[in-house]
């Protein structure tokens, strides 16, 4: 369909086979006000401010100053209307309930699972846990206006593995249905030395990426209480991309970085299945989120192929071939992915989620239900439902 007939918004008639729709990755940033909110009281001046420009507002957080960037705040704007940079007031309010269910509604949103902000990026031990901790309460308040349709992922540290298992308990007495991880564990030396100071400072970054070349990994046995923990308790785990950063800002660079980005969460994937981790824990599941899904298929018959080749001389622990574990502990969440829909019989593309990425610059918002059905052409109902809806249920048990 080309980008004339896309356009041209379909009769409601032809809409209403879509019927209920689970958003599997949209997007709430809290207000920078929220920190002083809730914040302990000797902490609440310790948040990030901000000073107002003529062309961009600034953040200023603990003797640094950034321009607010607008990439995660473009719903509504389309094509020349982007920008990066920019003031407070040019966002959309997503952050108020009553503003963010209207757009919901606008787009035929039936609920969303909202992947948020936080930690900050700080070098204070109390005031980095206690962002965490802040941005739990705020965006379980947040939902509170609507629990059935606003679905909060929980955001945890990975730097020490009974830490991070301290707060998945947390979150799970609050409600919590999954918690994100970066794509790998933080290096606990970040915190010693300078040589972790730009990821850290960077804490939303820090929290989605980790340190491939860390002391910690996910394959180590030690790990085995962590995902114990979440078995136990009924959470998912999902990796927010983060194994590739995109340079954001950097014209020549940016177009070429985004789907490298995606593609790049086949690693931490590999990393669970060819460590054993889903064969020691088979209710483990993972949610690759928001790095597409036409791969799925394609890694899926590579890694099984190269597996029964290679699995002797490796001394791979493996009794099921990784198909299998594609097929049982891996789901993925995509935006526009007309060739993960087409392969989502082959083995490793079954559990597969629609999503608009709502407020992002990538988000389908407000023509979700015209760009659904135009990748879903001649798609069986069931198996639309299924994508649109169904699995992010099954998932997270909604």
């Amino acid at each position: 369909m080309n980008d004339v007939a896309l356009a041209e918004r379909p009769d409601t008639k032809s809409e209403w086979h879509l019927g209920p729709i689970v958003d599997a990755d949209a997007h709430i940033d809290p207000p920078h006000d929220m920190w002083k909110a809730y914040l302990p009281a000797h902490l609440k001046d310790r948040g990030p401010t901000i000073e107002h420009g003529e062309d961009c507002d600034w953040i200023v957080f603990e003797g640094n100053r950034r321009p607010f960037m607008m990439i995660n705040n473009q719903a509504g704007r389309q094509g020349k209307d982007f920008k990066m940079r920019g003031r407070l007031a040019d966002q959309r309010q997503v952050w108020d309930p009553q503003q963010r269910l209207a757009d919901m509604d606008a787009d035929g949103m039936t609920a969303a699972i909202l992947f948020g902000g936080g930690p900050l990026g700080t070098f204070d031990n109390e005031l980095y846990i206690a962002s965490y901790e802040a941005y739990s309460r705020w965006v379980m308040d947040f939902c509170s206006a609507a629990p059935d349709r606003l679905i909060p992922i929980g955001y945890v540290p990975m730097r020490d593995i009974d830490e991070t298992v301290g707060h998945v308990q947390r979150l799970a007495k609050m409600g919590f249905r999954a918690v994100n991880l970066p794509a790998f564990p933080q290096n606990p030396d970040a915190w010693k030395t300078s040589s972790g100071v730009k990821a850290l400072k960077e804490g939303q970054v820090s929290a989605l990426t980790g340190d491939p070349k860390g002391e910690l990994q996910y394959w180590q046995p030690e790990f085995d209480k962590l995902w114990a923990a979440l078995v136990d308790n009924g959470m998912v785990i999902s990796f927010h991309l983060g194994a590739r950063v995109p340079r954001f800002g950097e014209k020549q660079f940016f177009l070429p970085d985004m789907p490298m980005s995606k593609m790049a969460m086949a690693e931490p994937i590999g990393i669970f299945i060819f460590n054993a981790i889903f064969q020691r824990f088979p209710d483990l599941k993972i949610a690759s989120v928001e790095s597409g899904v036409g791969w799925f298929a394609w890694f899926t018959e590579y890694v099984t192929r190269t597996w029964e080749k290679q699995r002797y001389w490796t001394e791979s622990p493996l009794t099921e071939p990784p198909s299998f574990y594609m097929d049982n502990n891996v789901w993925g969440s995509f935006i526009q992915d007309r060739v993960g829909i087409l392969n989502r019989n082959l083995p490793g593309g079954k559990n597969i989620m629609w999503s608009s990425d709502y407020p992002h610059s990538e988000t389908t918002f407000p023509r979700s239900r015209e760009i659904i059905l135009r990748d879903f052409d001649g798609i069986p109902e069931a198996d639309v439902r299924d994508i649109i809806c169904n699995n992010a249920k099954k998932l997270f048990r909604l």
